[in-house]
């Protein structure tokens, strides 16, 4: 949540921020804003609202520097409006900030400030903190980076920030503790970009340094960059070199980067199964697995804990690996797990999965299991996240830059590694036939081909979706592995169509949601699992008798089903426990296309963000 960018070299920041911004607002787009230094001060621009009525409001302003700082807000403190929009001035509006997280002790630092005599301009938590650290910079007669670091011993919370100081127009100083935050080396001399991912900085350069929990960087045209721990601990930087190609966070020829990602599943499952699926061999290997391959085969239980569509991907899981490896499996929400006191132990895994590494209550919940001495398990999407750092071993799912607010390749990608796990996992333990375990490997290997062959139905799904694009409701019903499909098609609905749409498990429609049921509610059923095709059928029926309208999802070749439904969508046959990879895909296209002619944001869509850093 939230976006960070910052400039600081020979070149105009203020083309460099915007562009960054732009590349950033995935993040969170209530507002956005950016802060200069030049010869004629500090210059603050900021705007309710998204990137482009920032560049609006700016088209006539004094831009020219070369160094400044940007955030485009995902709102915790303070509704979105332009005074509670990034940056934040101190009280003397020496010191400037951006912040990206949550100040949770900034109500008792505000109240002791004003006491002293300060005025608060916004409601926001951040605004506290630039005040903080012009204090402690007069108090103590000490630099910008050390008047930071001394505030940041001070308060409680999560945090990426980036600070300036008209004092020294020079430097830019930056921390983090819970909140993503990579620093870019250019190519000139004494020349670095910030920002909270790496999009706004692989056009200008491959070497990145990501910031680690608690450390702090100065950035000084005139010394380079420093980097030390809050501790006030030298730290040396370690350079890395981005994988990441700018073609990837581009739209390319697609409408939407949601559609474009729909597109790419095809490509990224098959890249999620690379080198670690061998169907001559007959081998899966999951380096990290494969390392406590021992602590797995000896679990009492998995865990998986995650938020959101990672949650969804996680229930797939527990049907996974019950049904395949036969461990026990328990999957929890992150934003529940630690608060509930869960009885944890050294013979538990913990498999956490977040598209983004950094998202703030997985990461919370890993903490407690470390405590715990549980073995955790990593599923993320992004190298050199939190998450990837504090786990003892993890997957990749090789995705790509997933730029949609709404996610779709990531989650089938999430999907691949759990079932490349649970098949593993199955085979060490000989929990499955040999005959079984080659036929899956087979069809794994053929899904991506299967996904085409559904992103080919486009039309098709486009068709029904203009048939459906004013409903107010919508109910999706789904049996075993189907049943997390059902929550997934209707949270993607809810996302970014704004139509209210509840996923349940088939056999509990009788149980309460078919009170709703009436000619003007759509109904979708997935009806692909053969263990439980006559059930399913007589759901439909029921739906049918209340004059509810059906969308089915069948398997090719089903015409029983097909023919009592009002609309069907045939995907390619596949076993069981692979359908949810395919299933998905025509519930993503159906969600898109509705809101598309509804006029809905697709990419962007209302009050949420893509990185979920704060609790």
């Amino acid at each position: 949540m939230c976006g960070i960018v910052a400039y600081v070299g020979k070149r105009e920041a203020y083309p460099i921020l915007i562009k960054g911004l732009q590349r950033l607002e995935y993040r969170g787009y209530d507002s956005a804003g950016i802060a200069i230094l030049n010869t004629n001060g500090l210059h603050i621009y900021k705007k309710k609202g998204k990137v482009n009525d920032l560049i609006e409001f700016t088209s006539k302003k004094d831009t020219q520097a070369t160094i400044g700082i940007g955030h485009t807000r995902w709102a915790t403190h303070g509704e979105p409006n332009d005074v509670n929009a990034h940056p934040h001035l101190s009280e003397n509006q020496d010191v400037v900030i951006i912040h990206n997280g949550i100040i949770e002790n900034y109500d008792s630092i505000r109240t002791a400030l004003i006491k002293e005599g300060h005025t608060f301009r916004s409601e926001t938590d951040t605004e506290v903190l630039a005040h903080l650290i012009e204090v402690i910079q007069e108090e103590e007669n000490v630099d910008i980076s050390e008047a930071v670091r001394i505030a940041l011993t001070k308060v409680v919370g999560a945090y990426a920030i980036v600070v300036m100081s008209k004092k020294e127009p020079t430097k830019i100083v930056a921390a983090r503790k819970g909140s993503p935050l990579v620093v870019g080396i250019g190519d000139a001399e004494n020349e670095f970009f910030l920002a909270s991912d790496a999009s706004p900085i692989v056009e200008y350069t491959k070497n990145v340094v990501y910031i680690k929990e608690e450390e702090i960087v100065t950035i000084d045209t005139e010394t380079g960059f420093t980097l030390k721990t809050i501790d006030d601990e030298i730290q040396t930087p370690f350079i890395q070199q981005l994988d990441l190609k700018i073609e990837a966070i581009e739209k390319g020829e697609y409408e939407h980067y949601m559609l474009k990602e729909i597109h790419q599943q095809p490509a990224t499952v098959a890249d999620a199964m690379r080198g670690r699926l061998n169907v001559k061999r007959g081998l899966i290997t999951l380096g990290g697995v494969s390392e406590f391959e021992n602590r797995f085969k000896a679990a009492d239980r998995l865990i998986i804990v995650a938020c959101g569509t990672s949650w969804i991907a996680g229930l797939i899981g527990e049907y996974l690996f019950e049904d395949l490896a036969r461990i026990p499996t328990e999957v929890e929400y992150g934003s529940e797990f630690r608060y509930r006191n869960p009885i944890i132990s050294n013979k538990d895994i913990i498999v956490a999965i977040s598209q983004s590494g950094e998202t703030a209550d997985t990461l919370a919940a890993i903490q407690l299991a470390k405590e715990k001495d549980a073995l955790i398990y990593g599923i993320c999407n992004v190298v050199g996240s939190s998450l990837a750092r504090v786990t003892d071993a993890g997957s990749y799912i090789h995705a790509g830059p997933e730029i949609g607010v709404a996610s779709t390749k990531a989650f089938t990608g999430q999907i691949t590694l759990l079932t490349l796990m649970a098949l593993q996992l199955a085979h060490k333990r000989g929990a499955i036939s040999q005959s079984y375990y080659f036929q899956l490997l087979n069809e794994l290997e053929n899904l991506p081909s299967k996904i085409q062959q559904v992103i080919d139905m486009d039309a098709k799904i486009k068709h029904i979706a203009s048939v459906w694009k004013d409903v107010e409701d919508a109910l999706y019903l789904g049996r075993g592995y189907n049943f997390p499909i059902a929550l997934e098609g209707a949270l993607k609905l809810k996302e970014i169509s704004y139509i209210h749409a509840e996923g349940y498990p088939a056999g509990e429609m009788k149980h309460g949601p078919i009170a709703l049921i009436d000619e003007n509610m759509p109904v979708i059923i997935i009806a692909t699992n053969e263990s439980s095709r006559e059930k399913v059928i007589s759901n439909i029926q029921e739906v049918k008798a209340r004059k509810g309208q059906v969308l089915a999802i069948v398997t090719e070749g089903d015409d029983q089903i097909a023919s009592i439904a009002d609309h069907f969508i045939a995907i390619p046959k596949t076993e069981e426990p692979l359908t949810p990879l395919l299933s998905v895909v025509p519930l993503q296209l159906l969600a898109y296309h509705i809101a598309v002619m509804r006029g809905c944001d697709v990419d962007q869509p209302r009050n949420l963000a893509k990185s979920v850093t704060v609790e």
